[in-house]
C-alpha cells in the first residue's frame, strides 16, 4: 500500500476539479484533468513550491492552518476534510495508542443478540466483521466466509447478487476503507486487505486509485438474499465508546412491508438449520 497519503489523497481531489468549479478561469491547453498545482496554491493561499513539496511527499506536516485552507480550496465534504486533517497529522488521532481493538467485550455480544427480530453486528474501521446475532448470521448465509464487508463484495462471487447495487455498495466500502487509513496508516491487516483486493480485483484497484473518502451513511441497503428474496433495509451506526475503531450496525426493515416479512421468514428458515436433527429411536 502508497505511503504518501497526504500526497495522493491531494493530488487526486485535485483532478477531480475543473477551474470553473472554483469560480476561476480557464486558459491555454491542459495537459491533465483537473486543476493545476498552481491554481491549487492559489485557491489556498500557500506558495505553489510548498504545495508541490506536499503532494510529491516532500513536506508531510503542513499546520492546521493550511490544512483548513486546502480543504475549502478543494471543496472538500466533511468525510473528507477529516481525512484530509488525519492524513496531515494536524490533529491528534481519537484512538488510544496501538491499533483499534478486534475483540468484542462480552457486554456488547449479548447487546446484539438482544435483537432477535433484526441484524445487528458489530465491525472494525477495516470492516471487518467481529460479531454478529443470529439474524445478521441469517443475513450474509450466502458469503463463506461472512469476515469482511470488503472482501465479500469484491472477491466472493456471491456479492455481486447479493447487492443488487453492487456498483453503490463497492464504492461505499472503499471509501469506507479510504477513510480507516486515515485513522490507522499502518495497520498491518488494513496494508493485507488492500494487497489482496488490489491482486484480485481491477475494480477494487480502480476505486481505491481514485482516494474518495466516506464514513457510513444512512443509505437503504438493498439485498437480494437467495432464501427469502428481495430486502430493503436502513441502518443506523453506533461508535463503541470503550472500543474505538468499533462500529455496531443495527439493520432495520419498515414494519409490515415486505421486507419486515422477509426478514420473519429468513429467520425462521436459518433457526430450523441450526436446530439439531432428532435422535432416531431404535
Amino acid at each position: 500500500m502508497d505511503d504518501n497519503h497526504l500526497g495522493d489523497f491531494l493530488r487526486t481531489r485535485r483532478a477531480d476539479l475543473l477551474p470553473p468549479d472554483v469560480g476561476m478561469a480557464s486558459y491555454g491547453s491542459r495537459r491533465v484533468a483537473g486543476l493545476r498545482r498552481e491554481e491549487v496554491a492559489v485557491l489556498a493561499g500557500v506558495n505553489a513550491d510548498y504545495y508541490t513539496r506536499l503532494e510529491q511527499g516532500r513536506e508531510r506536516n503542513p499546520s492546521p492552518q493550511v490544512v483548513d485552507a486546502l480543504s475549502r480550496a478543494l471543496r472538500l465534504d466533511a468525510d473528507a476534510r477529516a481525512h484530509l486533517y488525519r492524513v496531515a497529522g494536524a490533529t491528534p488521532v481519537d484512538r488510544p495508542s496501538g491499533h483499534a481493538a478486534e475483540r468484542v467485550s462480552p457486554a456488547l455480544r449479548q447487546l446484539i443478540d438482544g435483537y432477535p427480530n433484526t441484524p445487528a453486528f458489530v465491525m472494525s474501521r477495516t470492516l471487518n466483521l467481529l460479531a454478529a446475532n443470529a439474524l445478521a448470521d441469517a443475513l450474509y448465509a450466502p458469503f463463506e466466509p461472512a469476515d469482511n464487508l470488503a472482501r465479500m463484495t469484491f472477491l466472493d462471487p456471491a456479492g455481486r447478487t447479493f447487492y443488487t447495487d453492487w456498483d453503490r455498495a463497492a464504492q461505499a466500502a472503499v471509501a469506507n476503507l479510504r477513510e480507516a487509513t486515515g485513522f490507522d496508516p499502518d495497520n498491518p491487516r488494513l496494508r493485507e486487505l488492500v494487497r489482496t483486493l488490489t491482486e484480485h480485483s481491477a475494480d477494487f484497484t480502480r476505486l481505491w486509485n481514485s482516494h474518495i473518502v466516506r464514513g457510513k451513511t444512512q443509505d437503504a441497503k438493498h439485498f437480494l438474499h437467495p432464501d427469502v428474496g428481495p430486502l430493503t433495509l436502513t441502518y443506523q451506526a453506533f461508535d463503541v465508546r470503550d472500543a474505538p475503531g468499533q462500529q455496531l450496525v443495527i439493520y432495520h426493515a419498515e414494519p409490515g412491508s415486505p421486507s419486515a416479512q422477509s426478514l420473519d421468514l429468513l429467520g425462521s428458515i436459518h433457526a430450523t438449520r441450526r436446530r439439531p436433527a432428532p435422535r432416531s429411536r431404535r
